[in-house]
């Protein structure tokens, strides 16, 4: 374990709709929520200003409409995302070769490998060395501020777990430190979710012990942990419950698919029951690749079984997708050729074939139509050759960035009944002004997001 606090955690302060609060003039200081607009679509990210009623992510949206009905409920531009995330990494990239990044908006940095590495390994004290970092670490959030206009949280401490846990109580806007040495105290009362690995069936397990906090399992010890969890699991968690965390920052991991499972206390039989449990997981699933700024072609469910065979089922689309309906639908299908006869422990749903995210999802679009015409396509198809087709009606989502040739780049704020609402407004200009024009209006188009701070000069 290090003496010196040297690995960073940054995690941008409700990313999504901070971004759509700097890009938005008129949205500031408002309740902002950004996620899929359908009826079955969930939030992925609230601004605090949302929080306030009880929003949160991975919330579904309808619920979110009842509680705060006054909000801006935008469609996600991962295009903008990608583009500030890329800068801020790159920024975290000067400090240090070993950033770790996990999503878009979050990432460990190892201070003890870039150019202030001799001045940490020179300091005459740990304390020395603490302010250093604290000082690098206020560097930095001033740094993206500068560039983007966004702040950050950061934890600072002697390793990964407790890097991450200083962010946390840094949030929002803030800076934590987590001095070496004092990781058991610090971790002591907090609950054993509080700690990476542990999910709804080991804390059931753990709880079911008498085990409810970190403390009660550094007091456990070893070997009431192995003999609860397993070998390997149950070396981790103690590890981990005594502040005890060697895993290295690892640079810019490109995982191969992304992937969520769940294990059951009791095992699963109703097929009714199974399906709605492989659509929870879909979204989680459908929420780390949004995170990640991917998108994936391949489909995959995994089901182990009563007797502990596991299965794995697969699908590859015609295209990559991140489109919440689509995968959804797609790991049902599979749920459908396996037999669940006896039982199911375990669910998994992921989606191979990664790529990067494209945010005008053709295939998705495509998919959701042909499931909505069902037979209606079937008449639809006979009266083709007597009815002559007619264009497609222009589609605008809220949030979607425009531009128009006599009033230039803006937003859609909204559209319906062949009228789309636009307030035209950039990162640099005050409120804009709100204008509606017909869905068709061959001035206005589509657009990529602006920067939300103009380069230099």
């Amino acid at each position: 374990m290090r003496a010196v606090p040297s690995i960073i955690h940054l995690d941008m302060d409700a990313f999504f709709a901070a971004v759509e609060q700097a890009s938005k003039p008129s949205l500031r200081g408002k309740p902002v929520i950004v996620g899929g607009l359908g009826g079955r679509g969930v939030v992925s990210t609230a601004s605090y200003e949302a929080r306030k009623f009880g929003v949160h992510s991975a919330m579904p949206m309808a619920q979110a409409r009842r509680l705060c009905p006054n909000a801006a409920f935008l469609t996600g531009r991962f295009d903008a995302y990608r583009a500030n995330s890329e800068i801020v990494m790159g920024l975290l990239r000067e400090r240090s070769p070993l950033v770790e990044p996990l999503s878009l908006d979050e990432a460990f940095v190892d201070l003890e490998a870039g150019p202030y590495g001799p001045a940490l390994a020179g300091a005459t004290t740990p304390a020395e060395g603490a302010q250093l970092v604290l000082a690098l670490a206020e560097d930095l959030r001033a740094d993206i501020v500068q560039h983007t206009g966004l702040t950050a949280s950061v934890g600072v401490a002697g390793s990964k777990l407790m890097a991450k846990i200083a962010s946390e109580r840094a949030k929002p806007d803030g800076l934590v430190l987590i001095e070496p040495g004092s990781e058991r105290s610090v971790l002591a009362p907090m609950p054993v979710r509080a700690l990476p690995g542990i999910g709804p069936a080991t804390e059931q397990a753990l709880r079911r012990a008498g085990l409810t906090t970190v403390a009660d399992l550094a007091e456990a010890g070893f070997a009431e942990l192995v003999g609860l969890l397993g070998k390997a699991h149950g070396a981790g968690v103690f590890q981990m419950a005594i502040g005890w965390d060697e895993r290295p920052v690892v640079p810019d991991r490109d995982a191969k698919s992304v992937s969520v499972e769940d294990t059951f206390e009791v095992d699963l039989a109703d097929r009714d029951r199974i399906l709605r449990e492989i659509e929870q997981l879909a979204v989680r699933c459908v929420r780390r690749l949004r995170a990640a700024g991917r998108s994936g072609r391949t489909v995959v469910l995994k089901v182990r079984r009563f007797d502990f065979s596991t299965l794995t089922r697969s699908e590859t689309l015609r295209g990559p997708t991140d489109d919440e309906e689509v995968i959804t639908a797609t790991a049902r299908r599979l749920a459908m050729q396996v037999d669940v006869t006896g039982g199911v422990r375990l669910l998994g749903v992921g989606v191979a074939q990664l790529a990067d995210y494209t945010q005008e999802d053709l295939f998705a679009q495509l998919e959701r139509e042909e499931r909505e015409s069902g037979a209606a396509a079937v008449a639809e198809e006979a009266l083709a050759e007597a009815v002559p087709a007619e264009p497609a009606a222009r589609r605008w989502w809220p949030g979607q960035d425009v531009t128009h040739r006599e009033f230039g780049p803006g937003w859609v704020q909204g559209s319906g009944v062949g009228r789309v609402t636009v307030r035209f407004e950039t990162p640099y200009s005050g409120v804009g002004r709100v204008r509606t024009f017909a869905v068709g209006d061959e001035e206005l188009e589509a657009s990529g997001a602006l920067p939300l701070r103009l380069p230099a000069g």
